[in-house]
């Protein structure tokens, strides 16, 4: 998403330079050709397998001067200079890649990054990540000098914003079944997103207050959720969650626009662009006090301790009963969002590219072409 964002960007902003897109092979195509942006369906198996083997031969084939890997892993031995986007190092932390709770899809790629991350940090020309704190967090873990990690802010989608249209909104919630009203969580089952948390603080609220505030949940599984339900021995809760399945990206600024509140107490994020999401469209944040949150979230949103429940509800229970400061939080949240850009982040990364390309002394230059995965 966010290399997605970061290409669509320098599509804009440069016209110069020749950019050389490779991807694996996907019958969803989000990008096409321009008149110096070739799209590259590049074959080669399994991730690490393509990340590895294949790209390094592309490299060479299409005579690049500068690769970009934009997912936290890079090649080996890369025959030419390269930057890796670290969005975090929580597979390198204290969380066991065996911890309970993680996929073993998730648990297989911890175990890849863990084994490449500390190699390729080594031999990056730069190495971008997201936010103060996990710059901080990536310098200190690796002992890195200071000159060679950079934040750059990532941004939020132009589509969020908040909506007049009445007859839109009411279209949405009929498409996707909505309930009247609601509070927003976009949790997941990766143990960072405090799914069990957020289900705790509800409950308590639903005990306080009553039932006629809905959790909305989008994409999740029900056997996972009727299994952390027993786990709190909270299973009549099940009646007040509605599980909207997937949205569509465009409808999300609908889904937000008509929600009470947006839940995003996580216990971990190196940025969390679903907070900005909420605040351009209008719609109060309640999240943690805990890395890059209160960063990126400024003065913008209601912190709260994730760990601890009881904290949460009374956060939510603070918005419901008090109109004006759910307001004001909404016009901070309009204020703040402004600080985070796309385009922005995109200006930051061409700039390092071109620091890397005049460090680098290469007798033969190819138009300075440059490469994305």
């Amino acid at each position: 998403f966010v290399a997605l964002e970061l290409i669509k960007n320098l599509m804009k902003i440069d016209k110069e330079n020749e950019y050389f897109i490779f991807v694996a092979p996907d019958k969803d195509k989000c990008l096409h050709d321009t008149t110096n942006f070739k799209i590259i369906e590049l074959e080669g198996g399994a991730y690490p397998l393509w990340e590895q083997v294949a790209l390094p031969k592309a490299v060479k084939k299409y005579k690049c001067d500068l690769l970009q890997c934009t997912s936290n892993t890079a090649p080996l031995y890369s025959p030419i200079p390269f930057i890796v986007i670290l969005h975090d190092i929580i597979y390198m932390e204290s969380v066991s890649i065996l911890k309970k709770g993680y996929s073993w899809y998730q648990k297989i790629g911890n175990m890849y990054r863990r084994f490449i991350v500390p190699r390729i940090l080594k031999k990056a020309a730069k190495i971008i990540t997201v936010s103060n704190f996990e710059k901080n967090r990536i310098k200190d873990f690796f002992q890195l000098k200071e000159g060679q990690i950079t934040s750059v802010y990532n941004g939020v989608g132009e589509h969020f914003m908040q909506i007049e249209d009445q007859k839109y909104l009411q279209h949405i919630k009929a498409k996707y079944s909505l309930p009247e009203r609601y509070f927003f969580f976009l949790g997941n089952t990766d143990p960072k997103k405090n799914t069990k948390g957020v289900l705790k603080a509800y409950a308590h609220y639903v005990k306080k207050q009553g039932k006629d505030v809905k959790l909305l949940m989008l994409d999740y599984d029900e056997d996972e959720l009727s299994l952390l339900l027993k786990e709190i021995g909270e299973l009549e809760l099940r009646k007040q969650i509605y599980l909207a399945g997937y949205v569509n990206n465009q409808d999300l600024p609908a889904i937000y626009n008509l929600a009470e509140i947006f839940l995003y107490p996580s216990l971990r994020e190196s940025f969390g662009i679903p907070m900005l999401e909420a605040m351009a469209s209008g719609t109060p944040v309640i999240t943690s006090n805990t890395s890059s949150m209160p960063e990126v979230a400024g003065d913008a949103a209601l912190i709260v301790d994730p760990y601890n429940y009881k904290e949460i509800t009374l956060a939510i229970l603070d918005l419901m009963n008090n109109s004006e400061k759910k307001a004001q939080l909404v016009q901070k949240g309009l204020f703040r969002v402004k600080a985070f850009s796309w385009r922005e982040m995109a200006k930051e990364n061409l700039k390092l590219y071109n620091e890397v390309l005049e460090q680098d002394i290469v007798e033969t230059r190819y138009n300075t072409r440059m490469l994305f995965i």
